[in-house]
């Protein structure tokens, strides 16, 4: 008769024979190679990355609107998809065009004029020299003349540089909008096909709180671009009033720069005033008045007309959330901070009210949970 003895755990092997085994060390090892692939990756594919994030907030943007148009008008998704895209399409270039004309107009002027302003500023004649004699920086522009040409040259030189940034840009900008419209296409596909690897009880709660965050997304990209328009159309015609040069490119910026939460419409200010500034006093006070009419504006009755009842954060949540966004991922970080934020905080209010918020079906007391009726029963009956 033979006694089997009963096999003891691989930590107390380890204990006994104070040694590690080898299938261990290598699964560790395994695990760190992994991780630092994984991360090799995430590092070399980030500008894609970039693009598939930014590509899936327009996604989600565009696709309430290609669900009424396929509800209401046609049937089929791949043609709904294909009449908002087209609609997008006209509709950005239709502002690219009322910029472009302009635009090409003033940066001609101004590339024509920039060796005359350069040698008005040398010279201390015209608003930039001006400028400069009377804040005594033009004896500094005369005394460091080969340092300043020599940056100045040295600017010129990474023409390959921009050129490939531009390349970029432009190969981004497709890569988004195609990412864009296949995600808008294969939405329901995808929402399906995820929804399906969850329990059924659940579905119902994900699919919910998800047309939240997409909605909160929706209000955001929508509200914010609205927001910057409205801020860049009524800065050129306060730059056009005023007869500050170069309105259309300056209203540009301010526009573009308003995208920024919080600090976007100052930094956009900053340069309209230092540019009205420079053509005349006057224009300047006029421009500064502007801004700061416009801010109080935009502060107390655009953003919370049109995004309050979208993305209901507190400033201190938007503070935070834009300073961690810019130190992980810069600029793009800044403006998908709050949307990010507005999703976090439809994800863990559902989380409170589904686990601890809401409230039980039957109040109890106690530490063994009796039923608050039981328990005021109970003396009634000891009494009895």
């Amino acid at each position: 008769m033979t006694i089997q003895t009963p096999q003891r755990p691989a930590s107390d092997l380890v204990a006994a024979n104070g040694r590690v085994p080898v299938r261990t060390i290598l699964a560790t090892i395994g695990l760190v190679l992994a991780t630092v692939a994984l991360l090799w990756v995430l590092i070399e594919v980030r500008q894609v990355l970039t693009w598939i994030v930014v590509a899936a907030f327009f996604a989600v943007a565009l696709t309430p609107l290609v669900d009424r148009v396929q509800r209401r008008l046609v049937h089929r998704r791949s043609l709904a998809t294909l009449l908002v895209f087209l609609v997008v399409l006209l509709a950005l270039a239709g502002l690219v065009a009322a910029f472009a004309v302009p635009l090409a107009k003033e940066g001609t002027q101004l590339a024509g004029q920039a060796p005359q302003l350069v040698e008005d500023a040398r010279s201390g004649r015209g608003p930039i020299g001006g400028l400069l004699d009377r804040t005594n920086a033009l004896q500094y522009v005369q005394q460091h003349q080969a340092q300043i040409r020599s940056f100045a040259s040295g600017l010129t030189t990474p023409a390959a540089g921009v050129l490939r940034g531009v390349a970029t840009g432009v190969a981004g900008t497709l890569t988004i909008f195609v990412l864009a419209y296949l995600m808008v296409l294969e939405a329901p596909k995808i929402v399906d096909s995820t929804l399906a690897l969850l329990p059924a009880e659940r579905q119902h709660r994900v699919r919910r709180v998800g047309a939240d965050c997409a909605r909160s997304i929706t209000g955001y990209i929508s509200g914010n671009l609205l927001i910057s328009i409205i801020c860049g159309v009524l800065t050129y015609a306060a730059l056009k009033i005023a007869g500050v040069p170069f309105a259309g490119l300056i209203s540009l910026f301010v526009a573009i720069a308003d995208l920024i939460p919080l600090v976007g419409a100052t930094l956009g200010a900053i340069v309209a005033v230092v540019a009205a500034f420079v053509h005349s006093v006057p224009a300047g006070i006029a421009i500064v008045i502007f801004f700061v009419v416009y801010q109080q504006l935009e502060n107390h009755l655009l953003q919370p007309l049109i995004l309050s009842r979208t993305v209901d954060l507190n400033p201190l949540t938007v503070l935070v959330a834009i300073l961690v966004a810019v130190e992980l991922a810069g600029i793009l970080g800044a403006l998908l901070a709050i949307p990010i934020a507005g999703m976090a905080q439809v994800v863990l209010r559902d989380l409170w009210d589904n686990r601890r918020g809401r409230p039980k079906a039957e109040p109890t007391v106690g530490e063994q949970e009796r039923p608050v009726d039981a328990a005021a029963a109970a003396p009634e009956r000891v009494a009895g």
